[in-house]
């Protein structure tokens, strides 16, 4: 389709499969459940919307299979999977394991883990998702968690065919350094810590581990209780010290003003991409988010709503990060989207009642 690495994140919570998601969605169809009853929260908001594949389980390696098809048919060539760990197990892992990894085309696409370790209070359930400020979950891990997770991941899916890997090192991205090094107990702690890991990685026999950073933007990085002091460093510092090898985004939301129109928020893109071009000390792979508003979470209405994110301007922005990429010859044609399935979030490439494949032949056009 194209020389370019396209990975889009998913959301694996399109399943019933595991019994601890009823805890947010009692129906048993996992977050499907706020997609199905949202309602239009003021006159022109493009909700509700339909999947035009279906309510359908996320966790069936037939679904999987369909779904692997259209990806790659579009040029989506990698999946990223956020994956989960809470109360010393893991969350939310089968439309990974039962899914994806069982499905008969699975090397159509390849993916990578992105460790989500923030904490979780109630949005996913909208009953109670105004209690924002109750937490259900910490998703700070000390040393010895730490570990399981590490040599769980390097056991069950590095060796997989279709992991994906920079210069032959499985990539592994971690969401939120401030709550790792608050788990870990400090950077220095963190720095060993992943050393350990790039250590068991080398030892399973691969040439390294590719840590990616998950970057939010260029505010310091609150390190209170930890390290003993209150302090802060910068993110430049953070992936220094603790030594990862890229960074990418995960959404427009997390550096940008997101209630505007989408070609505006394109253009504070590019200044916030030169920005970390001057100072980031490891390579940037270019994000492209397809939009936001996350009220189908919400009983009351949530400011914060991307306008005019039809697939032609999507087209544009994906066009914009290949041209990113192609003016930093050298590295990896990695281009990173959010998402394959944020339906909640209203971030999404799958098809719906309202533009159909529009999204999907967005990426294609961009690309082809």
């Amino acid at each position: 389709m194209s020389n370019y690495d396209v990975a889009a994140y998913i959301w694996p919570a399109y399943t019933g499969d595991e019994p601890r998601t009823k805890i947010f969605w009692p129906e048993g169809i996992g977050e499907w459940q706020s997609v199905k009853n949202s309602v239009s929260k003021y006159p022109g908001h493009n909700w509700p919307r339909k999947p035009l594949w279906g309510y359908v389980n996320e966790a069936d390696p037939y679904v999987m299979e369909g779904q692997i098809a259209a990806a790659a048919d579009h040029g989506v060539n990698v999946f990223i999977y956020d994956w989960y760990w809470y109360e010393n197990r893991p969350f939310l892992e089968q439309c990974l394991n039962n899914g994806y990894l069982k499905a008969r085309n699975n090397d159509r696409v390849k993916f990578y883990l992105m460790w989500a370790n923030h904490s979780v209070n109630y949005t996913w359930d909208i009953r109670n998702s105004s209690l924002q400020d109750c937490e259900i979950w910490d998703g700070a891990v000390d040393r010895s968690s730490f570990e399981q997770i590490a040599l769980r991941t390097i056991g069950r899916y590095f060796s997989q065919p279709s992991y994906y890997k920079i210069d032959g090192k499985p990539v592994y991205a971690v969401y939120d350094a401030a709550n790792l090094i608050r788990g870990l107990g400090g950077v220095e702690n963190t720095r060993r810590a992943l050393d350990w890991f790039r250590e068991q990685t080398v030892r399973a026999g691969f040439p390294g581990l590719h840590l990616q950073l998950i970057f939010w933007s260029n505010n310091a990085v609150n390190l209170s209780g930890v390290d003993g002091g209150d302090h802060s460093l910068s993110p430049w510092e953070v992936i220094s010290s603790l030594g990862f090898d890229s960074i990418t985004h995960y959404q427009f939301a997390h550096f940008a003003n997101i209630d505007r129109d989408y070609r505006e928020i394109l253009r504070d893109v590019q200044k916030e991409w030169a920005m970390i071009d001057e100072r980031s000390p490891v390579p940037y792979y270019p994000h492209i988010s397809v939009g936001w508003d996350n009220n189908p979470r919400f009983m009351e209405f949530r400011p914060g709503v991307v306008k005019n994110n039809t697939p032609d301007a999507v087209e544009e922005a994906v066009r914009m990060a290949r041209a990113y990429v192609d003016a930093h010859p050298g590295r990896t044609p990695l281009i990173t989207l959010n998402s394959w399935n944020e339906w909640t979030e209203t971030s999404y490439l799958q098809p719906d009642d309202l533009y159909g494949y529009g999204y999907l032949e967005a990426v294609r056009k961009a690309l082809a």
